[in-house]
């Protein structure tokens, strides 16, 4: 006979609430792992659009993610001159926000040249951007549709391509346009601003100027050597893609990684408290029956098995409750949550952990309990 199993079918009802309750709890915990992986994607999926081996970016900075970088258009002339390079491109990055469909649409605005890296490699629908001015592509999270016109700035693109999963590290949707409407967009200032600027005298700014030039090099060729030969020119610098990767998650998503995982961890903490006190009260209603088992004969282990095959049962049905919720709810998050089964099963081993050590309170009242009580009012 299992007594824990005929215990449960007894208090079958609020056993199955406790057990939901502490899925809610370890639903947040897994949202937050799954937030967290999709925090990292998102940041290097951006990065590694480009397919690039070479970021070249200004003197003295770390990359267009982690701080500011400008250098000149004709930069990416001289990088394709470079021996060992294969081709190179020009890419810009800013955050741009719209009034679209009576509503705030914010947006992560790429510039590239078509035919030279810097543009997605796959789109979901559509075509790629074929002509010099007003076409963009657009992540599916933008809620664009094909043909659907949105305004940037002052002129108004069409949408002729969808990706997925394109998302910059601060959740904003991206769009790709062409170099030039991009250039345009981020230094072209307004006409009462312009008229400001020529009033005073002051020379219309140029808008050749790029955040990074982004090059492939050839197989074989040392990317190191490479970036050694950019560092020449003292206004300039050399990142290889592995250490723009290194730097954006370091720079970007690293108070982000802290402070989920503090949360997750103290989420963790409070289900191992909520486990043991749910155990504890349950074996203090079961007081009478633990000491009536000792009083027939029950030894120690099959009182104590009764516990700790409660608290695992409870630790598999919750995280079972809490797994099924977010794999139905993820996609209503505004941030992309990203579930691995690793971690799952990580978080499955650690329930079953905390589970163990949470029911020592319970065996610790049982295995104090006089069979004396048994025969008691």
């Amino acid at each position: 006979m299992n007594l824990a199993l005929r215990d449960v079918r007894h208090n079958l009802g609020r056993f199955l609430l406790t057990c939901l309750g502490l899925g809610l709890l370890l639903g947040v915990v897994l949202s937050m792992i799954g937030i967290y992986r999709g925090l990292v994607d998102d940041a290097l999926t951006l990065v590694r659009v480009p397919a690039a081996d070479l970021w070249i970016v200004q003197s003295g900075t770390r990359g267009p993610f982690a701080e500011a970088s400008r250098i000149p258009g004709d930069v990416r002339e001289m990088a394709a001159r470079l021996h060992g390079v294969a081709d190179a491109g020009s890419m810009t990055f800013q955050t741009a926000e719209t009034e679209h469909r009576g509503r705030a649409l914010r947006l992560y605005v790429v510039g590239f040249e078509p035919g030279r890296p810097g543009g997605p490699a796959r789109l979901a629908t559509g075509r790629p951007i074929t002509r010099g001015h007003y076409e963009l592509i657009a992540d599916a999270r933008t809620g664009l549709d094909l043909g659907e016109r949105v305004r940037l700035g002052r002129d108004d693109y069409t949408v002729v391509g969808l990706t997925r999963n394109q998302v910059a590290s601060g959740g904003d949707p991206v769009v790709y346009v062409t170099l030039l409407d991009s250039q345009r967009l981020q230094f072209q200032l307004d006409p009462p601003a312009a008229r400001r600027e020529l009033a005073r005298g002051a020379k219309p700014a140029g808008t050749d100027t790029v955040n990074a030039v982004v090059a492939r090099v050839l197989p074989g060729v040392p990317v190191e050597r490479v970036a050694g030969e950019v560092l020449r020119w003292k206004h300039l610098a050399a990142v290889t893609q592995e250490g723009q990767e290194v730097l954006l998650l370091q720079s970007v998503v690293e108070k982000a990684r802290r402070q989920i995982g503090l949360f997750t961890g103290i989420l963790m903490t409070v289900s191992a408290v909520v486990i043991a006190l749910i155990l504890y009260t349950l074996t203090m209603d079961k007081v009478k029956e633990i000491a009536t088992l000792k009083l027939i004969g029950a030894s120690d282990r099959t009182i104590v098995g009764l516990i700790v095959q409660q608290a695992l049962a409870m630790g598999v049905i919750g995280w079972s409750f809490g797994a099924l919720l977010i794999l139905l709810v993820k996609d209503v998050f505004p941030r992309r949550v990203v579930l691995l089964p690793e971690d799952a099963g990580l978080l499955a081993l650690a329930v079953l952990a905390v589970c163990i050590v949470a029911s020592g309170l319970g065996v610790r009242l049982a295995l104090k309990v006089d069979p004396a009580t048994a025969l008691g009012g």
